[in-house]
């Protein structure tokens, strides 16, 4: 094998079987997302150059097989992770209308504790307008120390504090003067406007210092106000993050955020979004999620797949273990596997009659592959072709338990969504019976106290022709908490 020890086939993101074709097709999705021209970051011109020379020997044939007959026998990826699929339907049906079929994906470690936690590498951007002052700021302090005394002497963390502009308050690097590094935390002062790209920018340089794929790599976002102008650059870097494995979530205190825009950025990255609804929960979360970035087994989970003519993929949500929706960009970033908790994704299919050809069909060719930072050597990807037998009637045997529950919780958070949707387009008398419908499941399910928060809000919308901001963001995370508690109870 080259000095450098170099897996090509890794490095395209494919299987030592690939065809030509599919070689062909991951060099131009790579290329296409790293040239230089496009992105000049530190590292990124290096990965092209890789990018580059992976290619000149894969798709040559004969370089090809020289370059094989130098490898070492590849661990099966199964000997690490284990993955199952689950449908909603025993077999499509040949109907002359759209059909929808389910997929819920689940990915978990073969073996657990088998593979150490990663260390960290993680950037803190902390917003620090106007509009944080007093006790939100005061709380956002308290936290970041709070984290900073819980690292361990492996762990990198690196504070960014933006307004109107960006200040790099600690750089990345191992924290020995953890007195100092409290002090330049308690010195930081609010003023000015909310610009998030400001941020995001200086957080995602101080990740890329200490960038190290043996790392978990991440950058957290909390802020408590829309930015203004800068949503499509803050999306673009994320996109550029997710590119090298530098995952981003976004956290929201009170109500005046966009949670739609920080959906959109957590989830280019396989990150997620949370609502701080209190300033006295902003520790709390902040600690819980330092402690699931601790207990890291995969950092990221991606599936590529080729579209199949006649099947569309409408929409994709992870369940666990950080719920929230999945961007539907090729390929999917479905997000982390803890060492304790599997990674649970739904996917919703519309199959049309003109798909329905021959004795099955293979709604999605996928192709996983999964990050574990721990592992010096990275393992092989999985291919998970999605395939159901078509008949002219459906099969008798109900769909498994696990997917029954997923579709049932994920019903509330969708009917949320369609009742928002339909009041952000002035409908708002189906957007309160949308809310109605979701109060009377909600209390099916012995949900009193998020039903109550419903009707409160279909009522307020009939009333002010207007979308309160306060409590859809209570509705929509809580409806998306129950997704997760009952992907817990299918465990136990």
């Amino acid at each position: 094998m080259p000095a450098k020890a170099v897996d090509y086939y890794t490095i395209l993101g494919v299987l030592r079987d690939a065809s030509l074709e599919e070689i062909k097709r991951a060099y131009f999705e790579a290329a296409q997302r790293l040239h230089p021209d496009k992105n000049k970051a530190p590292g990124e011109t290096e990965l092209f150059l890789d990018i580059q020379q992976a290619y000149e020997t894969l798709s040559n044939p004969k370089r090809r097989a020289q370059y094989d007959a130098t490898l070492p026998a590849q661990e099966p990826a199964s000997a690490l992770i284990q993955h199952h699929i689950y449908f909603s339907r025993g077999n499509l049906v040949r109907l002359a209308e759209p059909q929808l079929l389910y997929a819920l994906i689940e990915v978990a470690p073969r073996e657990k504790d088998t593979i150490p936690a990663p260390p960290l590498n993680v950037a803190l951007v902390l917003d620090r307008s106007t509009s944080m002052q007093g006790g939100k700021m005061d709380m956002v302090k308290a936290a970041a120390i709070q984290l900073l005394r819980s690292l361990r002497p492996e762990d990198i963390l690196s504070v960014v504090a933006f307004s109107d502009k960006a200040e790099v308050i600690i750089p990345a690097a191992f924290q020995r003067d953890r007195a100092k590094m409290e002090s330049h935390i308690q010195m930081m002062q609010t003023g000015g406007a909310t610009e998030i790209f400001h941020g995001l920018e200086a957080g995602l340089g101080e990740v890329r210092r200490s960038l190290d794929p043996s790392r978990v790599n991440h950058i957290i976002l909390l802020t408590d106000g829309h930015t203004y102008g800068d949503e499509a650059a803050c999306l673009d870097l994320a996109a550029r993050a997710a590119a090298e494995n530098i995952g981003v979530s976004g956290m929201g205190i009170g109500s005046d955020w966009n949670d739609i825009f920080l959906d959109a950025l957590a989830s280019r990255t396989g990150g997620n979004s949370a609502y701080i609804a209190q300033p006295k929960d902003i520790q709390r979360i902040l600690t819980e999620k330092f402690k699931a970035l601790a207990n890291t087994f995969a950092d990221e989970v991606s599936l590529s797949y080729t579209p199949q003519d006649g099947v569309k993929l409408n929409y994709a949500f992870r369940i666990q273990p950080e719920g929230g929706p999945v961007s539907l960009e090729n390929p999917l970033k479905l997000g982390p596997i803890l060492q304790d908790v599997p990674l649970n994704t739904l996917l919703e299919f519309i199959v049309e009659p003109s798909a329905l050809k021959g004795d099955a069909l293979t709604v999605l060719n996928g192709l996983m592959k999964v990050s574990i930072a721990s592992r010096a050597q990275p393992i092989p990807p999985i291919r998970v072709p999605l395939t159901r037998a078509i008949n002219t009637e459906a099969a008798s045997e109900p769909p498994p338990t696990k997917i029954l529950s997923a579709l049932s919780r994920l019903t509330l958070y969708r009917l949320q969504e369609k009742a928002r949707n339909e009041a952000d387009a002035g409908r708002i008398d189906s957007a309160t019976r949308h809310l109605k419908n979701l109060a009377a499941h909600l209390l099916s399910q012995g949900e009193q106290s998020l039903a109550r928060t419903a009707l409160l809000e279909a009522d307020s919308l009939e009333r002010t022709r207007a979308w309160g901001a306060e409590r859809s963001k209570e509705i929509k995370y809580r409806t998306r908490a129950l997704l997760l508690s009952g992907a817990k109870e299918n465990q136990k």
